[in-house]
Order: C-alpha cells, then sequence, then structure tokens
C-alpha cells in the first residue's frame, strides 16, 4: 500500500516493499474480502438495456473455489497453463482468481485474435485448457487439431460438442478446497507481447507482480481507495493494461470494478458507460481517448463524477492529454510500463507531479533511467533507452521457453525496454520513440511520437501515425498515414493544411513530407499502432 503524503519527494523517500513470504493473487482478490465484507460488491456489469448486474466478495469468493475445484478434477494441475479466451465478464475474473487458486498459470487471450495468432501462443504455452464463449470456440475448434496439449475446453455461455459447461464448474462442490500456498515467485500469469517488433512472447510473471503495481496504481489513481470509487476501463482484461491497470489492482483493494461486454469501441456507449454506473476512477488508453474526442462537449450531454483518470499504452502527447483533460474535466495521468515491467513512470496530479507530454517520473519503489548501450546512466537532455532497475516486484520472471531472449532483455542490472526517451532536470522522462520506430532524416533523429501529437491536434484528424519512408537523399522522410474524423474528407488541399500544421508548430524537418489517409490504422489488441506494418508498406511504394 502507498503510504498517503503530501509530497513527491516524501513518498519516494519513505516508500518500502513489503512482499510477504507467501501471496497468491487469488485468494488476496477474493477469499480476503469475502471473509471480512462478503456482500461487498466487487464487480458490476454494465448491460446496454440498462439491466446491470452485481456481484459481492462473498459469491466471488466461493465461484472461483468451486471453479478452480472444478479444474482440478478435470486434471488441471498446478504450473498447468490454463487459457481466458473472453471478454470482460464476471465469468473472466472468477477464471483467473481460480487459476491462480490451485496454483495454475493464467494465459489471457483477446477474442480479437485471429486463428492463426491463437494457435501460436496455445501451442507455444503449452495450454491444458481454455475457458472461452461460443465466439471463441468456433476459432478453436478450427485449430484444436493442431494443439495437442489442448484437453479441456470451458463454455461460458452454453453448451456444445467435447466442452464443459462453466456454470457446471462454478458450481462445483468444494467444501475442502484450499488454495495452493505459492510464494509471491511462483509464476502466475503469462501476458504475451504485443509483437510490434517481431514474434509474441510469453512474459512469465509470479504472483508478487499484483503487488508490484499497487503503488503506481495508487500513485496515478489520487491515493486509491476513496469512498466511492468505482472502476472501468474500456481495455481487454486480455491485454496487461485492462488486467493490470484496472482489474486485479481495483479488487486486491476492494474497489468495484465496472465490466462491459465486448464490442467495437464506441465513444458514446464509452460515456454513457461512466455515466449510468457512477464511475469514479478510469484507465483509457491515448487511442480511446483521441476517439472520444470526436464527441463535443461531453459534459453537456452525460452527468460524469469522474475523479481520477490514468492513461497508457503509447505516448498521450499533449495534444490529446489537452483534449482529454478539458472534456472530462479531469487532469489525465500519463504512465508507463511494459507487458514485462509495468507502471514504472507515473504522473500525479494531486501532488503536482504532471507535465503534459511526459509520462511522469519513477513511481515510488521503482528505480527507472535512460542508459546507453553499455548500460552506463545518461545525462539529463540526452536521447537513450529507459531501463528499469532489478530486482523489482512488478518485473517478469523471464520469457517463457526463451532464455536468449530473456538474457538480451537486461544489460548488466537494467532491463531495457526497448523505448527511447529522455530525461528533464526535474526527473520527469519524455517518450521519443521505440528502437526502430526513430526516424532519421537527414542527419536528424526525429521521435514519432511528437509528431503524431501534432497531427491529433488538427480538427480533421483522428488517429495518426509516422513512419521513415526510405530515401536516396535524406536516408528517410517522414510518412504520416491519418484516418479522418467523421464529416472530413480526404484531398490534396487537406494533406497541405495538415502539413503546415505540423510545419508551423514543430519544425520544417519534422512535418510529413508524405500524407495518405487510410480508413483504419493497424493496431495491437491493447490499441497501439503497429508501425512495422505500416514501414513494409511504405517501402514497397518504392
Amino acid at each position: 500500500m502507498l503510504p498517503i503524503s503530501d509530497t513527491y519527494d516524501t513518498l519516494r523517500r519513505d516508500f518500502r516493499w513489503q512482499i510477504p513470504e507467501k501471496f497468491n493473487i487469488g485468494t488476496a482478490v477474493s477469499d480476503a474480502w469475502a471473509a471480512r465484507e462478503p456482500e461487498r460488491v466487487c464487480l458490476q456489469h454494465f448491460s446496454p438495456d440498462g439491466a446491470h448486474r452485481s456481484l459481492t466478495y462473498g459469491a466471488f469468493s466461493v465461484q472461483s473455489s468451486a471453479f478452480a475445484q472444478g479444474l482440478l478434477q478435470q486434471g488441471v494441475r498446478p504450473g498447468d497453463r490454463v487459457a481466458i479466451l473472453l471478454p470482460q465478464s464476471f465469468e473472466t475474473a472468477i477464471a483467473h482468481a481460480a487459476i491462480y487458486k490451485l496454483g495454475g498459470i493464467a494465459l489471457p487471450l483477446a477474442l480479437l485474435f485471429g486463428v492463426e495468432a491463437l494457435e501460436y501462443r496455445l501451442r507455444d504455452a503449452g495450454a491444458v485448457a481454455i475457458v472461452t464463449n461460443r465466439f471463441g470456440h468456433e476459432k478453436i475448434a478450427a485449430i484444436r487439431q493442431q494443439l495437442p496439449d489442448l484437453k479441456t475446453v470451458v463454455l461460458a455461455d452454453g453448451d456444445g460438442p467435447d466442452t464443459i459447461s462453466f456454470a457446471a464448474l462454478a458450481q462445483t462442490p468444494a467444501p475442502n478446497f484450499v488454495a495452493s500456498d505459492t510464494t509471491p515467485d511462483d509464476p502466475a500469469m503469462m501476458i504475451y507481447t504485443s509483437g510490434t517488433t517481431g514474434p509474441p512472447k510469453g512474459a512469465l510473471h509470479g504472483h508478487r507482480v499484483l503487488l508490484g503495481h499497487i503503488p503506481g496504481f495508487q500513485f496515478h489513481h489520487a491515493f486509491l481507495p476513496q469512498p466511492g470509487d468505482r472502476m472501468w476501463t474500456p481495455a481487454d482484461w486480455a491485454w496487461a493494461g485492462g488486467l493490470l491497470n484496472a482489474l486485479l489492482p481495483s479488487l486486491l483493494l476492494g474497489v468495484p470494478v465496472v465490466s462491459s461486454p465486448g464490442q467495437k469501441f464506441d465513444p458514446h456507449m464509452a460515456f454513457r458507460i461512466i455515466e449510468e454506473m457512477d464511475v469514479r476512477n478510469a484507465f483509457i488508453p491515448p487511442t480511446a481517448l483521441r476517439l472520444m474526442k470526436s464527441v463535443d462537449n461531453p459534459r453537456t450531454h452525460y452527468k460524469l463524477k469522474l475523479r481520477t483518470i490514468g492513461s497508457a499504452g503509447e505516448s498521450l502527447g499533449r495534444e490529446t492529454w489537452e483534449q482529454a483533460s478539458a472534456a472530462f474535466g479531469v487532469l489525465v495521468n500519463e504512465f508507463y510500463g511494459q507487458t514485462e515491467c509495468n507502471i514504472v513512470l507515473s504522473s500525479a496530479a494531486n501532488l503536482g507531479v504532471l507535465k503534459p507530454g511526459s509520462m511522469g517520473k519513477a513511481a515510488p519503489g521503482h528505480d527507472v533511467a535512460i542508459i546507453d548501450g553499455e548500460g552506463r546512466v545518461l545525462p539529463v537532455g540526452a536521447v537513450g533507452q529507459v531501463a528499469v532497475r532489478r530486482p523489482d516486484p512488478v518485473m517478469f520472471l523471464g520469457y517463457w521457453n526463451n532464455d536468449a531472449a530473456t538474457a538480451a532483455k537486461f544489460i548488466g542490472d537494467w532491463m531495457t525496454t526497448g523505448d527511447q526517451g529522455v530525461r528533464d532536470e526535474e526527473g520527469y522522462i519524455t517518450f521519443f520513440g521505440r528502437d526502430d520506430d526513430v526516424i532519421t532524416s537527414s542527419g536528424y533523429r526525429i521521435g514519432p511520437g511528437e509528431i503524431e501529437d501534432c497531427l491529433a491536434g488538427h480538427p480533421a484528424v483522428q488517429l495518426a501515425a509516422a513512419i521513415g519512408k526510405p530515401d536516396a537523399v535524406r536516408t528517410e522522410i517522414v510518412k504520416a498515414y491519418v484516418v479522418l474524423r467523421p464529416g472530413y474528407a480526404a484531398s490534396e488541399e487537406l494533406a497541405a493544411d495538415i502539413r503546415d500544421w505540423v510545419k508551423t508548430r514543430l519544425s520544417m524537418h519534422e512535418y510529413p513530407r508524405e500524407i495518405e489517409f487510410l480508413d483504419s490504422l493497424p493496431l495491437t489488441t491493447s490499441g497501439k499502432v503497429i508501425r512495422r506494418i505500416l514501414r513494409d508498406r511504405a517501402v514497397a511504394e518504392g
């Protein structure tokens, strides 16, 4: 827990990790609260028809223990990988808690994945069971012959051939069930990296990962929990952001979490969820914030009671920060982390730790620096790689079956992130770009984030991505791919106006010499732009 303090410096100075010898995520997020306040609401599900539902910690505890017992009866053992292919739902949270309780390793997967992406992850992980719905089952059925380790398929919304009913397992008699006596370092979950720069890797985390998230989580949510706090995120709980920036830490701290049906992101529906469910705290990734700006003057149409908003997953940028903070009436706290080591940098407006355009300062308990290729800490103002010093409770145990990649992730005791950044004299770190995304043009090293942030400020632009396109004279030129807001049409005149917008706000060497309008950008399931695809497209153009 983060002690309440008036200043950042005091928090940094006084914070000490207190990791117990034994810790189990499943019991911590369900049984601990059930023993004290069984009727306390832990989950609320938003339904578009208004028939919202609630789940108490008491029911959460009983059903997750029953589900764990049911999995054991199906042959699942401690250390086995159990996949979860579900949208935000009570069943998803119950499955997570159950897997942790039995000592298994949860493997969250996004329903948006195609069959090839699912097959790769399930085969690589050697998953023995999967919890899904009928939509997910159709995909699994198509590849099940290629998954020799997969023995058990549990359906959350009915019955099907060669499947087991979720409801049946959640009602398994478990009067004598005892959760695994896990240590903080025992494996608990495996989350595959986004695959923005190569094949996805399974980042294996111990049970301590949840404890490691708490100080950063409380930091950007202004010492959550406070009376009336209630959390929601549009981020898929299969992503580290949705799972560890919202769901699990909120449940641990006794804050109700709002779930919402899986759907294509709808800005008006997002505002409706925040209003109807009395959401006080939200984790909203930058892409979602940019999409939500299509709703003009939202506070005139929706009654918002938000207290805190955190945002991460990609660079937020000053333009989006200003637009979102004005729209919500709450200063957005940007933070930073990776699947391998999350919430290590953070902002906290209530403590004055806020600089629009930066990712914040090192969160309490974490040592973050800008280093060079030899692991030397670079001075203020120098561009280098963002790195996190080990040991750190939030840091991954390693990549699944990939010792070489794990070793390559470190330079000495510094875990490298592959993200370029720069630290200022106040300790704020600003994102410059992924190692592979930095653009070299006429001798300048250009980070795409600043260009994309500037593009986002143009009234016609909804989403934008900047990449380096090979050029015989300049090495690379800046090319921008732009998705327009509704009501705007692509034209040469608009492209020229957008170029001038950037040219007059940044510099002559940073403006996009080429602009291409697209209907959509290639995104990971976590909402990050896959610039690799755009670079390949630009190269193919010649």
